[in-house]
């Protein structure tokens, strides 16, 4: 029987190429099989002034998960916010 497909909150993950918390907090979403976009705020000046407005922070990572901010990759507030155990 095939594993039922858990339904998470969207996942929003603001990032930047050059870091290592970012690569590897989205190495992590991966890993548990949570969906995201990855938006490049690097390339994107509109997308970081949305999360410095979200977020009143201007350092990556910033995930919006479901509309909850995380700042950096921490993995307890992200597990907790999206159910993961």
């Amino acid at each position: 029987m095939a594993a039922e497909k858990k339904k998470y909150p969207r996942v929003i993950i603001f990032t930047t190429p050059t870091c290592p918390h970012c690569r590897a907090a989205k190495r992590y979403l991966r890993a548990r099989g949570v969906p995201f976009k990855d938006v490049d705020v690097s390339r994107d000046r509109a997308a970081a002034r949305d999360m410095v407005r979200r977020s009143g922070q201007s350092g990556v990572p910033v995930l919006d998960i479901g509309g909850k901010i995380v700042v950096g990759f921490n993995r307890a507030k992200i597990d907790r916010l999206l159910g993961l155990r």
